[in-house]
């Protein structure tokens, strides 16, 4: 492994570190993105029953808010829960807003890796070829180590900035679709939470929240 990296001149010096910084984003976005620790499923079934016996608090509220991202948006209907139903909506996609931003974190990285690694790899290929030419021109085609030092590089770097570029890519993408999803389920969630609030017409939470 040294060898190549050698091989490759000093451009794998900085996709090496892209690869170093890719696998980080990608084990800590697995971890963070999890559906148990963004919306909880048992949530809405926990603030029902506060609503119903009365038991909505400031204790309870700072809980729910350091509960999960899915909790901060609730804890802000809860917060409102004695203004108007404008009013209560806004703070929710206010605080989902912040949320979503959060969910988002270092994607930008990864997908700034993504973008760049070939361009790297390219980078590397143009310096390779610019020594095979020059030893061409200098010393002839006489000499195979020269040239095959110089071909080396570029087929080294290229290959390293697809195999840093392509999964960066692909995990990029399945991170912003599960992102997605998880922000429309939290908008359902907040949905229910402002029926249940403030809805005009008898609310069965018991239909809701099997949906």
């Amino acid at each position: 492994m040294l060898e190549i990296i050698e091989s490759g001149g000093w451009l794998m010096i900085p996709l090496f570190a892209c690869s170093i910084i890719a696998i980080a984003i990608i084990a800590e976005r697995f971890w963070s993105l999890q559906t148990k620790r963004i919306a909880p499923p048992e949530l809405m079934t926990q603030i029902w029953q506060w609503l119903r016996f009365k038991q909505v608090d400031d204790n309870r509220i700072k809980t729910l808010q350091a509960n999960s991202p899915l909790g901060r948006i609730l804890a802000a209907g809860l917060i409102n829960r004695n203004h108007s139903r404008e009013i209560t909506r806004e703070s929710i996609e206010d605080i989902g807003r912040h949320v979503t931003l959060s969910l988002e974190r270092n994607l930008n990285t990864l997908g700034t890796i993504a973008a760049i690694s070939p361009l790297l790899g390219l980078l590397g290929t143009v310096f390779g070829m610019i020594k095979v030419f020059t030893v061409i021109t200098t010393e002839g085609v006489g000499n195979p180590e020269t040239l095959a030092s110089g071909i080396s590089v570029a087929l080294i770097t290229t290959a390293t900035g697809l195999i840093v570029a392509i999964p960066s890519l692909i995990f990029y993408r399945y991170f912003r679709g599960k992102i997605s999803s998880l922000v429309v389920d939290m908008e359902q969630e907040a949905m229910k939470l402002i029926e249940i609030l403030h809805g005009d017409r008898e609310f069965n939470i018991d239909e809701e929240l099997d949906k």
